[in-house]
């Protein structure tokens, strides 16, 4: 797999998110205590998140790691759309666990997207998906404003999924 297909790379963790994209930030209480944070970040660095809300995912490794390559797929049969990606940064630290990937060539948007489970002080457990994407194909272009509505949808889904595996 080639290397990301926007010039950004890192602005998820570093930020700000740049401009001439379309941001999305969602946040969502997905649990209470360190053995939430543990089986939810394990959750989300394992794909496990990612399949509970449906989607396939197929990975050079068991786990999130930079540099690793992987492609995302949703959909069905001739409506199952394929994406490329590859590691950005991973974060493995005791109060927070996550990672983003970035765009590579043949995915359907330009951009990044991080998913991040963090332990509050309070002892809430966070998820929070950060993203900047815009349309690199054309039928993603063609769906214009419904990609941004959709990708809150798929944010939402997996903040849904990340609370049942906790729970």
């Amino acid at each position: 797999m080639n290397a990301f297909t926007y010039p950004e790379v890192g602005a998820t963790r570093l930020g700000p998110l740049p401009d001439r994209y379309h941001h999305l930030r969602h946040r969502t209480r997905v649990g209470r205590g360190r053995a939430d944070l543990d089986t939810v970040g394990a959750a989300i660095t394992g794909w496990r998140m990612h399949r509970a809300a449906g989607a396939r995912v197929e990975a050079a490794a068991d786990r999130a790691e930079a540099g690793g390559t992987l492609t995302v797929s949703l959909g069905a049969g001739p409506f199952r759309f394929t994406a490329p990606c590859r590691v950005v940064w991973t974060a493995y630290e005791p109060d927070r666990v996550g990672f983003a990937y970035g765009t590579a060539p043949g995915h359907p948007e330009c951009g990044e997207e991080s998913f991040v489970a963090e332990l509050a002080d309070d002892g809430t457990v966070w998820f929070t998906v950060t993203a900047f994407s815009r349309p690199a194909a054309w039928y993603a272009r063609l769906a214009g404003p419904l990609v941004p509505v959709l990708q809150r949808w798929y944010a939402r889904r997996l903040g849904s999924a990340l609370r049942r595996i906790a729970a």
